[in-house]
This record gives structure tokens, sequence and C-alpha cells, in this order.
């Protein structure tokens, strides 16, 4: 499908959903409508769709029809068996059948009733689906990595801030009671001056291949060619859309590292009050990469599993005591005594429900959420710059405010790919 015809088929849409809606209101009002049965009135009722929502995004949904005065009304999916997962699933949270499915996301944008949508597809179409939704003039909540490259990222917080879109990176960390704790003592100065950060990641790789060629289902079983997105092409197999694509370049962001980095550097730029830029050097040894940013504070983004903290751990170090901590929501530091202000920050774990919250919150507020999209894009920038860094097996000098490597064409040539024609905004 072209471009062109993309958009004159997003304007019918438009258009036809709000004659659609403007058929549809009851000449009956009923109780709940008016927010007299203790819900909320559909003036203070966010109204949400979801895009691609598999596993992960199912648990993020889970917690969000828990919020009072939010209201689930469609799941758009290019796979029969996904979608329908999470229509069941809202509908017996909701009691009713009222939940509509969608193959095609222009549908679900076209409608003027939804407020904000839930973009939990796989990496290569979240910053485009990210984008498209803004311009529909939508609020988005997007599961990490929000981009497949420096360019994606750049383009979807600006897209976002020339919109006014609120945006929440699912980046959860940041709404979390031990990782926030770590970043309180870090900031607040109680470590002492700040000198060394650790990131933890997967281990690093990068997959060309293709897996063998199956026949390609009913584009209503399985939209393969809307799956693959702006992404290269590549033969349908079974296992990519059951969630084997992870480890493929052309699939995956950044050779695997904003798995978790797009979480644990995240936390450590947070700690160095550093959401507003990057480091200016980068340099792999092995499976670890050594960053620094400007004000001298070193980054070590290193592979999992070192601190026995379970998944995600992260550690600050100052010159007067150190902290860590991870997904456990174990907490270990030195000296002991910082321990006596745990009690203020009390959540713990990997639970999204705050994070959603906050999303929320900022809809009504038109506020900035915890991980906005700048937030977003310096972290994720960050990332990229050291998966470059490690795939070319050399050190990198980066400019944070140009976003642009110094003297080296070959890193700066990989910061963006084209995309899929016709998929791109």
């Amino acid at each position: 499908m072209k471009p062109d015809k993309l958009v004159r088929r997003r304007t019918f849409l438009k258009g036809a959903a709000v004659g659609l809606a403007a058929a549809s209101i009851p000449t009956i009002i009923p109780s709940n409508a008016l927010g007299k049965d203790g819900s909320a009135a559909p003036s203070d009722r966010i109204v949400l769709g979801g895009i691609g929502v598999g596993r992960r995004g199912r648990y993020v949904l889970g917690r969000m029809l828990a919020e009072k005065g939010v209201q689930f009304v469609t799941a758009c999916d290019v796979q029969a068996s996904r979608r329908q997962y999470v229509k069941d699933m809202v509908d017996g949270k909701y009691r009713n059948k009222d939940c509509v499915m969608y193959r095609d996301m222009f549908e679900l944008l076209g409608r003027k009733d939804i407020d904000a949508v839930l973009i939990t597809t796989g990496d290569n179409w979240h910053a485009l689906a990210s984008i498209l939704a803004a311009k529909a003039g939508k609020d988005v909540y997007c599961e990490k990595p929000c981009g497949m490259m420096f360019g994606d990222c750049q383009d979807l917080a600006d897209t976002m801030n020339r919109y006014s879109r609120v945006f929440q990176a699912g980046t959860q960390r940041r709404s979390i009671g031990n990782f926030q704790f770590a970043v309180h003592l870090a900031r607040s100065g109680k470590l002492g001056k700040l000198h060394t950060l650790h990131a933890s990641i997967n281990r690093l790789s990068v997959s060309h291949a293709w897996l063998p060629a199956q026949p390609e289902p009913d584009k209503d079983v399985c939209d393969w060619d809307r799956w693959l997105g702006p992404a290269p092409w590549r033969p349908y197999n079974a296992r990519y859309v059951q969630g084997g694509w992870h480890g493929y370049v052309d699939l995956n962001a950044g050779a695997r590292l904003l798995d978790w980095g797009s979480h644990t550097v995240d936390l450590c730029q947070w700690a160095n009050d550093a959401d507003d830029t990057a480091p200016i050097t980068y340099e792999p040894h092995g499976g670890t990469i050594n960053a620094k940013y400007a004000n001298g504070v070193k980054l070590v983004i290193r592979p999992d599993k070192w601190l026995g903290l379970g998944t995600c751990p992260v550690r600050f170090e100052g010159d007067e005591g150190w902290v860590e901590t991870g997904d456990t929501g174990a907490i270990k530091l030195h000296p002991a005594s910082l321990m006596g202000e745990r009690k203020r920050y009390l959540r713990r774990g990997t639970d999204p429900a705050s994070h959603a919250s906050d999303f929320f919150d900022c809809i009504r507020s038109r506020g900035l959420t915890a991980a906005n999209a700048d937030v977003m894009r310096h972290a994720h920038v960050a990332c990229h710059a050291a998966a470059i860094s490690w795939r070319l097996g050399r050190k990198l000098t980066f400019d944070p405010a140009k976003e642009v490597f110094i003297n080296d064409k070959e890193a700066n040539r990989m910061r963006t790919r084209a995309k899929r024609a016709p998929w791109h905004a």
C-alpha cells in the first residue's frame, strides 16, 4: 500500500469513526455514563486502546485495567490469537463483550474517542507506531526499547514534543521503590562525590541469519507483511511471531544491549543527574563497555548476573559509600547507616502499576511523566552509542548535544537506517 493511500485511508477511517460514534449515542443514558455508580463520568474517563499487546503487554494492561477512570476499548494486533486473547481478558474484567478487535492499527488510530494507546509490539514497530499515534492525537505508553536506532528515538521524542503528547516509556523501574531509593542516595550526596555507575545488560549478540522459510498464513490469522512493518523483508517463520525474533539484528534493537540497558543505563543517567545528556566516550572490552560522562563520572555497562540481586542490577559508587540493587528488591549498601531512609521507598520488584498510574495522572494534568520522551531519548541514545562501539570494536567519542560521533563516519552511518516502504510516518 502506498503512503498516500495510507493517509487517505486514515482520513476516511477518522470520518467513519465520528459518524459511527454519533450514530451509536443511546437515547436513554445509563447511570454509569454520568458517573453516578462510582465509575468515572465520560468527561473524566481516559479511553485506552492497545496495539500489539502480547505477553508483556498483557501484564502491563492488567495493571492499567485496575486504574479507576480508565476504560480499555479495543485490541489491535496482526495476529488473530493475540487480539482474541486480549478481548477475552478485557471482556472478562468488564463483564461484557464490548472490546473491539482490529487487525489494522489505522482503524484504532482513526477513532476519535480513544485518548491513549498502549504499544507493546516487537522492537521494530515501537517508534513508528508511537509516532503515528501521536500524529493521530493520542497519548502513548510504549514498551522499551522505544527505537531500533538513534534516529527512531530522536524522531519519536521530536514528534511527542511537536504534538504536545504525553509519553511514557515502559522503563518502569523509575517508579519502583528500591531503585528510586538507590538513585536518591546518589543524587542527594549521601554517597559523597559520585564517580562510577554500573549498569547490567544481556549478553551482546548480533545475528543476520534467517530462519527457514515457511508458508505464510492467511492475513487474518497473521499479517506477516504488517508484522515486519518497517523492518527489512525476510521470509515468514512461526517462531518469529511467537517471540523468537530476539537476537536478529533487523528485529531486535542495539545488539540486545537495550533489552536491559534501556532500564539500567536509564537508571544510571538518572543517578548522575544526566537525563538531558549522554556519555562522551565509549570503549568496548569484551562483553563490557566503559563509558564516561563530561563530568568525569564513569559508566560501566556489563553483562548481567554479577551481583546476585536478580535481573537489571545497578550499582552506584561515590567516594563516601556505595549502593546496589536489582529486581529482587534487595539493597546492599555502605555505610549501613544509609538504610535508615529506606522506609520512604516501600515498593519493590518490577510491577508497572505505579508507572501506569503516573502515565494516567500526567494525561489528566498534561505534565511530564517519569520516563518522558526526552528522558527516553537520551538514555536510549547512550545505549545505542554503546552498542555501536561494541559492534565496531573500538573506542568512540560522542557529542551528546549534537548526538553525533566525532570524526567517525562509519559510526555515524550506523545511527540510522532506511525503513521498508511504505512503513514510515
